[in-house]
C-alpha cells in the first residue's frame, strides 16, 4: 500500500499552485501551500511535513537561498521544482541540500513517484540509528527514540529542529557546547549564521518557561557556547 504524505508546496504561480494542491489532494496526500520563501520558513518551523516541494522562482528570495535557509531549520526532504535545466545549477542545488529535483512542466504522477523515492530514503536513513536511552535532566525528560520531551510531566510541543537541539544539549548536561559544534551536529553545517542558533534557543526557552535574562535550563556563555543543566546547579567558574 502506498504511503501518503504531508506535503508543503512552495509555489508563487497561483495556477500551478492550485493544480498541484488539487492533484496531490486527489492522490490522498495532505497539502499545505504558500507563495513565498519566508512563509515556507514559518510553515516548517511550526508544522511537521514529510516533504517540501520548492519552486525556485519565488518573489522574495532566490530558490537556492530559500533552500539554504530551509536547511538551517529542518532536515525534511526537499524536492526542487524548476524551469531551469542547467546541469551545473542542478548539481549545485543537490549539493546544497536538495533531495531531488523536477524540471517543469511535470505530471503529478512523476512528482508522486519522486516523493515516494525520497520518503523511502528518509525512512531507511532514520532506521539506522540505534535506540537511545531516555535522558533526564532535572524535571526535563527527553526520549530520543520516540522524539518526545516533557517538562515536569507535561509534554513539550517541539519542532523537529527544536527537539534535535534540546536532545543534543540534554545528552551533555553541564557541558558548554561551542556554537560551531552545534551547527555541525544539529544542523549538519560546517559554518553558518549564529542567528539560526539564537532563534531556536529563544523558541526553546519560551517552551521551557524561561528567558535569556532568567534562564533555568539553557545557559549561553557569550563568545563560548551553550549548555543545558538542571535548575540550581552550581555555576561554572
Amino acid at each position: 500500500m502506498r504511503r501518503m504524505a504531508s506535503v508543503l508546496v512552495v509555489e508563487d504561480d497561483q495556477f500551478v499552485r492550485s493544480a498541484l494542491i488539487r492533484q496531490l489532494t486527489d492522490a490522498s496526500h495532505t497539502v499545505r501551500s504558500v507563495g513565498t520563501a519566508l512563509e515556507a520558513l514559518r510553515e516548517v518551523a511550526h508544522h511537521r511535513f514529510d516533504v517540501v516541494v520548492l519552486d525556485l522562482g519565488l518573489p522574495d528570495l532566490d530558490g537556492s537561498e530559500a533552500l539554504k535557509m530551509l536547511r538551517g531549520i529542518t532536515d525534511v526532504p526537499v524536492i526542487v521544482a524548476t524551469a531551469r535545466d542547467d546541469e551545473t545549477e542542478i548539481v549545485r542545488l543537490l549539493n546544497a541540500g536538495a533531495d531531488d529535483y523536477l524540471t517543469k512542466p511535470f505530471s503529478v504522477e512523476h512528482l508522486s513517484a519522486r516523493m515516494a523515492a525520497v520518503l523511502r530514503r528518509a525512512r531507511a536513513g532514520g532506521g539506522e540509528a540505534a535506540p537511545s536511552p531516555v535522558i533526564r535532566v532535572g524535571g526535563l525528560t527527553v526520549d530520543p527514540l520516540r522524539r518526545q520531551a516533557e517538562l515536569d510531566g507535561i509534554r513539550l510541543d517541539l519542532t523537529r529542529r527544536e527537539f534535535d537541539l534540546l536532545a543534543f544539549l540534554a545528552g551533555r548536561p553541564g557541558v558548554v557546547v561551542p556554537r560551531k559544534e552545534l551547527l555541525a551536529e544539529v544542523w549538519q553545517q560546517s559554518y553558518g549564521d549564529d542567528q539560526t542558533i539564537d532563534v531556536h534557543l529563544s523558541w526553546l526557552r519560551r517552551k521551557l518557561g524561561e528567558t535569556a535574562a532568567r534562564p533555568r535550563y539553557l545557559h549561553t556563555l557569550r563568545g563560548v557556547g551553550v549548555k543545558l543543566e538542571p535548575p540550581g546547579a552550581e555555576p561554572s567558574r
